[in-house]
């Protein structure tokens, strides 16, 4: 059965990239402070964002095959649900990305308790001074409640196991490194065009069109 789908999970990462830099806006500023005053070398601002999509595998990893298990638990219809769960999510995802709907917004909330207890953590890390120390901060950092992370884990869950969820997150993860990467030239040409009303719009409708369209599949087999 088709999954979320790495596409629209690449599209929620690239496209929510508002959300994104309104999320981690702080953080990133804060990534960005030395105690010489200089600003940190590019390869830092790599090693943040490659322990930040690592975690995003590794809890994609961890939600498909939660997923799986759930599948094989003998539940009837189970891998129906979850796979009817994760079109919903994906439709909740696409209006968001229209500007139609903050629904998703809702799941930021769950992951506040955890946080908190991972914060500290996250101060001790800074001011980061070696490149591994900016991975692990990087690595604290893909822990920060956000609704858009949430919403693809959970539909990691008929991801169909470990390694489809892993893929499904590492997609979301490297759709977002536009928008926190800060690409020079490439960012700059880019933001405006993702930012278009209308853009934005025709690919939230293309990734709610993607749920729908599965969801009529899943009825289609009872039929």
């Amino acid at each position: 059965m088709a999954d979320f789908g790495l596409l629209s999970a690449f599209l929620v990462g690239l496209l929510g990239g508002v959300h994104c830099v309104g999320m981690c806006g702080g953080i990133v500023t804060a990534f960005s402070l030395r105690r010489d005053g200089q600003r940190p070398a590019f390869s830092f601002h790599l090693a943040y964002n490659l322990g930040r999509v690592a975690s995003y595998t590794f809890i994609g990893a961890l939600g498909g095959a939660l997923g799986r298990s759930l599948s094989l638990t003998g539940l009837a219809h189970m891998q129906n649900l979850l796979y009817a769960l994760a079109q919903v999510v994906l439709i909740l995802l696409g209006l968001y990305l229209a500007g139609w709907s903050s629904w998703v917004l809702v799941f930021e909330r769950a992951g506040g308790v955890l946080w908190r207890r991972l914060q500290p953590l996250f101060t001790r890390l800074l001011p980061v001074r070696t490149l591994p120390q900016a991975v692990l901060a990087g690595a604290v950092w893909g822990w920060l409640p956000c609704g858009l992370v949430y919403s693809v884990l959970i539909a990691t869950l008929a991801a169909g196991g470990a390694a489809g969820g892993a893929a499904l997150m590492l997609a979301f993860g490297l759709g977002t490194l536009p928008n926190l990467l800060g690409m020079g030239v490439f960012a700059a040409g880019l933001k405006p065009f993702m930012q278009n009303l209308w853009v934005r719009r025709a690919a939230g409708l293309a990734v709610a069109g993607f749920g729908v369209w599965g969801l009529i599949a899943l009825v289609l087999r009872f039929l």
